[in-house]
């Protein structure tokens, strides 16, 4: 069971995702989504890397009005972790599994698979720029990614 009723908990960690919006396009033609292949357990400290690697290719090459990038998952699921002495000498000092509950260390977010982590929207002319950031971004994350592609219809358009 994921540990994330914070009424309970006394010391919860900082989140460390600045912004889960960036960019500031107006007109969209696509969006473009990095979507996890398998349910997993993304900390907070790789999504916000994720952000700040596609975001400063975006920024570079596309421009601050050439593209929207929104990080999809909110990390609440608080990970505790059980410190060890990894000094000589340390299986006379520690207590090994005894009372191994652990103390809150970092946030996570959990996604199953088919769940989108970031999406890009911009106009068609930013398609390599944008899926280069996106493949960046996606080294830094735990688990195996693909990008998928959605055209997006214009104000007026009808689907006949």
């Amino acid at each position: 069971m994921p540990y994330v009723r914070k009424e309970y908990i006394p010391r919860i960690p900082q989140l460390r995702v600045s912004k889960f919006k960036l960019g500031k396009a107006r007109e969209f033609e696509v969006v473009f989504r990095l979507v996890v292949k398998k349910p997993s357990l993304i900390m907070q400290e790789a999504l916000e890397s994720a952000r700040v690697a596609a975001n400063k290719i975006l920024e570079a090459e596309a421009g601050e009005n050439g593209y929207v990038l929104r990080l999809i998952p909110y990390p609440h699921i608080i990970c505790r972790e059980h410190k060890m002495l990894t000094m000589a000498g340390a299986d006379r000092l520690s207590k090994g599994m005894k009372r191994a509950y652990g103390k809150p260390v970092t946030l996570a977010a959990r996604l199953d698979a088919g769940s989108p982590v970031m999406e890009v929207y911009s106009k068609k002319e930013y398609e390599n720029v944008v899926k280069k950031s996106l493949k960046v971004a996606a080294s830094k994350l735990p688990v195996e990614t693909l990008v998928e592609k959605e055209e997006l219809k214009k104000e007026g358009e009808t689907s006949e």
